[in-house]
Protein backbone atom coordinates (compact mmCIF):
# COMPACT_ATOMS: atom_id res chain seq x y z
CA UNK A 1 0.00 0.00 0.00
CA UNK A 2 2.84 2.37 0.85
CA UNK A 3 4.46 1.62 -2.49
CA UNK A 4 1.21 2.33 -4.33
CA UNK A 5 0.85 5.67 -2.56
CA UNK A 6 4.47 6.55 -3.31
CA UNK A 7 4.07 5.63 -6.97
CA UNK A 8 0.98 7.80 -7.25
CA UNK A 9 2.67 10.70 -5.46
CA UNK A 10 5.79 10.61 -7.64
CA UNK A 11 4.02 9.74 -10.90
CA UNK A 12 3.94 13.35 -12.22
CA UNK A 13 7.67 13.75 -11.55
CA UNK A 14 8.39 10.40 -13.15
CA UNK A 15 6.41 11.31 -16.27
CA UNK A 16 8.15 14.69 -16.47
CA UNK A 17 11.61 13.15 -16.26
CA UNK A 18 10.68 10.56 -18.88
CA UNK A 19 9.47 13.26 -21.25
CA UNK A 20 12.60 15.35 -20.70
CA UNK A 21 14.72 12.29 -21.46
CA UNK A 22 12.73 11.54 -24.61
CA UNK A 23 13.13 15.14 -25.75
CA UNK A 24 16.87 14.95 -25.23
CA UNK A 25 16.99 11.77 -27.31
CA UNK A 26 14.92 13.46 -30.02
CA UNK A 27 17.34 16.41 -29.94
CA UNK A 28 20.31 14.11 -30.50
CA UNK A 29 18.55 12.29 -33.35
CA UNK A 30 17.56 15.60 -34.94
CA UNK A 31 21.08 17.05 -34.82
CA UNK A 32 22.61 13.85 -36.22
CA UNK A 33 19.98 13.63 -38.97
CA UNK A 34 20.57 17.27 -39.89
CA UNK A 35 24.32 16.68 -40.27
CA UNK A 36 24.19 13.29 -41.96
CA UNK A 37 23.49 13.21 -45.75
CA UNK A 38 21.28 13.02 -47.72
CA UNK A 39 19.37 16.25 -47.23
CA UNK A 40 15.88 15.73 -48.67
CA UNK A 41 14.15 18.35 -46.55
CA UNK A 42 15.07 21.53 -48.44
CA UNK A 43 11.59 22.24 -49.73
CA UNK A 44 9.95 21.52 -46.39
CA UNK A 45 12.48 23.76 -44.65
CA UNK A 46 11.66 26.69 -46.95
CA UNK A 47 7.91 26.14 -46.51
CA UNK A 48 8.16 26.04 -42.72
CA UNK A 49 10.42 29.09 -42.62
CA UNK A 50 8.13 31.19 -44.79
CA UNK A 51 5.05 29.94 -42.94
CA UNK A 52 6.42 30.97 -39.55
CA UNK A 53 7.81 34.24 -40.94
CA UNK A 54 4.45 35.20 -42.42
CA UNK A 55 2.52 34.50 -39.22
CA UNK A 56 4.95 35.79 -36.59
CA UNK A 57 6.49 39.03 -37.81
CA UNK A 58 3.52 41.35 -37.21
CA UNK A 59 2.60 40.10 -33.69
CA UNK A 60 6.29 40.28 -32.79
CA UNK A 61 6.72 43.91 -33.87
CA UNK A 62 3.50 45.06 -32.18
CA UNK A 63 4.32 43.16 -28.97
CA UNK A 64 7.87 44.51 -28.72
CA UNK A 65 6.86 48.14 -29.27
CA UNK A 66 4.03 47.84 -26.74
CA UNK A 67 6.07 45.96 -24.12
CA UNK A 68 9.11 48.24 -24.31
CA UNK A 69 7.05 51.40 -24.37
CA UNK A 70 5.18 50.24 -21.26
CA UNK A 71 7.58 48.48 -18.88
CA UNK A 72 11.15 49.77 -19.47
CA UNK A 73 9.80 52.87 -21.17
CA UNK A 74 7.09 54.66 -19.19
CA UNK A 75 7.77 53.02 -15.83
CA UNK A 76 11.55 53.43 -15.95
CA UNK A 77 11.14 56.89 -17.45
CA UNK A 78 8.89 58.03 -14.60
CA UNK A 79 11.45 56.73 -12.11
CA UNK A 80 14.40 58.40 -13.85
CA UNK A 81 12.57 61.72 -14.12
CA UNK A 82 12.39 61.86 -10.31
CA UNK A 83 16.20 61.96 -10.21
CA UNK A 84 16.63 64.14 -13.29
CA UNK A 85 18.33 61.26 -15.09
CA UNK A 86 16.04 60.67 -18.06
CA UNK A 87 19.18 60.76 -20.23
CA UNK A 88 20.07 57.32 -18.76
CA UNK A 89 17.03 55.72 -20.35
CA UNK A 90 19.06 54.44 -23.31
CA UNK A 91 21.42 52.52 -21.03
CA UNK A 92 18.47 50.90 -19.30
CA UNK A 93 17.12 49.74 -22.67
CA UNK A 94 20.33 47.78 -23.26
CA UNK A 95 19.54 45.75 -20.16
CA UNK A 96 15.81 45.46 -20.79
CA UNK A 97 15.51 45.07 -24.55
CA UNK A 98 18.71 43.65 -25.98
CA UNK A 99 19.51 41.26 -23.16
CA UNK A 100 16.07 40.09 -22.01
CA UNK A 101 12.85 41.33 -23.58
CA UNK A 102 13.74 40.82 -27.26
CA UNK A 103 14.70 37.11 -26.94
CA UNK A 104 11.91 36.33 -24.48
CA UNK A 105 9.10 37.96 -26.46
CA UNK A 106 10.41 36.40 -29.68
CA UNK A 107 10.37 32.93 -28.12
CA UNK A 108 6.87 33.39 -26.73
CA UNK A 109 5.48 34.63 -30.06
CA UNK A 110 7.15 31.82 -32.02
CA UNK A 111 5.95 29.19 -29.54
CA UNK A 112 2.42 30.53 -29.48
CA UNK A 113 2.06 30.92 -33.25
CA UNK A 114 4.45 28.64 -35.13
CA UNK A 115 4.97 26.11 -32.33
CA UNK A 116 1.27 25.41 -31.90
CA UNK A 117 0.88 24.97 -35.66
CA UNK A 118 3.75 22.45 -35.71
CA UNK A 119 2.27 20.48 -32.81
CA UNK A 120 -1.19 20.42 -34.37
CA UNK A 121 0.18 19.38 -37.76
CA UNK A 122 2.33 16.54 -36.46
CA UNK A 123 -0.33 15.54 -33.95
CA UNK A 124 -2.93 15.21 -36.68
CA UNK A 125 -0.51 13.10 -38.73
CA UNK A 126 0.12 10.91 -35.69
CA UNK A 127 -3.61 10.42 -35.07
CA UNK A 128 -4.17 9.51 -38.74
CA UNK A 129 -1.21 7.07 -38.49
CA UNK A 130 0.68 8.86 -41.24
CA UNK A 131 3.90 8.75 -39.22
CA UNK A 132 3.61 4.98 -38.89
CA UNK A 133 2.97 4.73 -42.63
CA UNK A 134 6.14 6.73 -43.36
CA UNK A 135 8.20 4.37 -41.22
CA UNK A 136 6.70 1.35 -43.01
CA UNK A 137 7.74 2.92 -46.32
CA UNK A 138 11.27 3.41 -45.01
CA UNK A 139 11.00 7.20 -44.64
CA UNK A 140 12.56 8.64 -41.49
CA UNK A 141 10.05 11.04 -39.85
CA UNK A 142 12.82 12.75 -37.90
CA UNK A 143 14.88 13.66 -40.97
CA UNK A 144 11.92 14.57 -43.17
CA UNK A 145 9.59 16.26 -40.65
CA UNK A 146 11.46 17.24 -37.48
CA UNK A 147 14.77 18.45 -38.96
CA UNK A 148 13.28 21.08 -41.33
CA UNK A 149 11.08 22.49 -38.56
CA UNK A 150 13.99 22.47 -36.14
CA UNK A 151 16.29 24.36 -38.52
CA UNK A 152 13.54 26.75 -39.62
CA UNK A 153 12.66 27.84 -36.09
CA UNK A 154 16.30 28.14 -35.04
CA UNK A 155 17.21 30.41 -37.94
CA UNK A 156 13.92 32.30 -37.76
CA UNK A 157 14.17 33.16 -34.08
CA UNK A 158 17.78 34.30 -34.49
CA UNK A 159 16.72 36.67 -37.27
CA UNK A 160 13.59 37.75 -35.42
CA UNK A 161 15.71 38.77 -32.46
CA UNK A 162 17.21 41.56 -34.55
CA UNK A 163 13.76 42.78 -35.59
CA UNK A 164 12.63 42.57 -31.95
CA UNK A 165 15.57 44.69 -30.82
CA UNK A 166 14.82 47.35 -33.43
CA UNK A 167 11.11 47.37 -32.55
CA UNK A 168 11.92 47.52 -28.84
CA UNK A 169 14.29 50.44 -29.27
CA UNK A 170 11.54 52.16 -31.25
CA UNK A 171 9.47 51.94 -28.08
CA UNK A 172 12.34 53.67 -26.27
CA UNK A 173 12.42 56.44 -28.86
CA UNK A 174 8.67 56.96 -28.42
CA UNK A 175 9.17 57.12 -24.66
CA UNK A 176 11.94 59.73 -24.99
CA UNK A 177 9.70 61.86 -27.17
CA UNK A 178 6.90 61.49 -24.65
CA UNK A 179 9.14 62.85 -21.88
CA UNK A 180 10.48 65.57 -24.21
CA UNK A 181 14.03 64.22 -23.80
CA UNK A 182 16.62 64.71 -26.57
CA UNK A 183 17.07 61.60 -28.67
CA UNK A 184 20.81 62.23 -28.80
CA UNK A 185 21.13 61.47 -25.08
CA UNK A 186 19.07 58.29 -25.46
CA UNK A 187 21.29 56.92 -28.22
CA UNK A 188 24.47 58.14 -26.50
CA UNK A 189 23.82 56.13 -23.32
CA UNK A 190 22.50 53.24 -25.42
CA UNK A 191 25.71 52.97 -27.44
CA UNK A 192 27.88 53.56 -24.37
CA UNK A 193 26.38 50.61 -22.51
CA UNK A 194 25.80 48.28 -25.45
CA UNK A 195 28.55 45.86 -26.43
CA UNK A 196 29.12 43.12 -28.96
CA UNK A 197 28.72 40.62 -26.11
CA UNK A 198 25.20 41.90 -25.51
CA UNK A 199 24.33 41.53 -29.18
CA UNK A 200 25.78 38.11 -29.90
CA UNK A 201 24.58 36.82 -26.54
CA UNK A 202 21.05 37.93 -27.37
CA UNK A 203 21.12 36.33 -30.84
CA UNK A 204 22.65 33.05 -29.63
CA UNK A 205 20.21 32.83 -26.76
CA UNK A 206 17.24 33.50 -29.03
CA UNK A 207 18.47 30.89 -31.52
CA UNK A 208 18.58 28.30 -28.75
CA UNK A 209 15.09 29.35 -27.72
CA UNK A 210 13.96 28.42 -31.23
CA UNK A 211 15.61 25.02 -30.91
CA UNK A 212 13.84 24.38 -27.60
CA UNK A 213 10.45 25.40 -29.01
CA UNK A 214 10.94 23.21 -32.10
CA UNK A 215 11.97 20.10 -30.15
CA UNK A 216 9.19 20.41 -27.60
CA UNK A 217 6.48 21.06 -30.18
CA UNK A 218 7.66 18.28 -32.50
CA UNK A 219 7.87 15.81 -29.62
CA UNK A 220 4.40 16.62 -28.29
CA UNK A 221 2.95 16.41 -31.78
CA UNK A 222 4.59 13.07 -32.60
CA UNK A 223 3.47 11.54 -29.29
CA UNK A 224 -0.11 12.83 -29.35
CA UNK A 225 -2.89 10.30 -28.75
CA UNK A 226 -6.60 10.26 -28.09
CA UNK A 227 -8.05 11.77 -31.25
CA UNK A 228 -8.80 15.45 -31.73
CA UNK A 229 -8.99 16.01 -27.97
CA UNK A 230 -5.53 14.53 -27.58
CA UNK A 231 -4.14 16.85 -30.25
CA UNK A 232 -5.60 19.87 -28.46
CA UNK A 233 -4.12 18.64 -25.19
CA UNK A 234 -0.72 18.18 -26.85
CA UNK A 235 -0.82 21.74 -28.24
CA UNK A 236 -1.59 23.14 -24.80
CA UNK A 237 1.18 21.11 -23.16
CA UNK A 238 3.66 22.07 -25.88
CA UNK A 239 3.19 25.80 -25.27
CA UNK A 240 3.48 25.43 -21.49
CA UNK A 241 6.56 23.18 -21.61
CA UNK A 242 8.28 25.24 -24.33
CA UNK A 243 7.75 28.48 -22.40
CA UNK A 244 8.99 26.91 -19.17
CA UNK A 245 12.02 25.48 -20.94
CA UNK A 246 12.82 28.82 -22.54
CA UNK A 247 12.81 30.67 -19.22
CA UNK A 248 14.80 27.92 -17.50
CA UNK A 249 17.45 28.06 -20.25
CA UNK A 250 17.40 31.86 -20.09
CA UNK A 251 18.30 31.72 -16.40
CA UNK A 252 21.21 29.34 -16.98
CA UNK A 253 22.47 31.25 -20.04
CA UNK A 254 22.27 34.65 -18.33
CA UNK A 255 24.08 33.43 -15.24
CA UNK A 256 26.79 31.86 -17.39
CA UNK A 257 27.20 35.01 -19.49
CA UNK A 258 27.40 37.27 -16.46
CA UNK A 259 29.92 34.96 -14.82
CA UNK A 260 32.07 35.02 -17.96
CA UNK A 261 31.66 38.77 -18.68
CA UNK A 262 30.82 40.51 -15.38
CA UNK A 263 31.39 43.91 -16.94
CA UNK A 264 28.15 43.71 -18.94
CA UNK A 265 26.08 43.95 -15.75
CA UNK A 266 27.16 47.56 -15.20
CA UNK A 267 25.07 50.45 -16.56
CA UNK A 268 27.26 53.48 -17.23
Amino acid sequence: MVRAIADRAFLPSKNLLEQVGDMMILTGKTVMSALRPPYPYGGEFVNQFLFALRLCWFPLVISMVAVDYGAPGLQAGNFLVLFGAIDRLGGFFVLATIREFAPAVTAIIVAGVAGTAITADLGARKIREELDALQVLGVDPVKNLVVPRFLALMILTGLFDMFAIIAGLSGGVITSLKFHAPLGEFFATLLTNASTTDLWGSVVKCTMFGAIVAIVCCYKGMTASGGAEGVGRAVNQAVVIATTGVFAFNYVFTQTLLATHPEISVIK
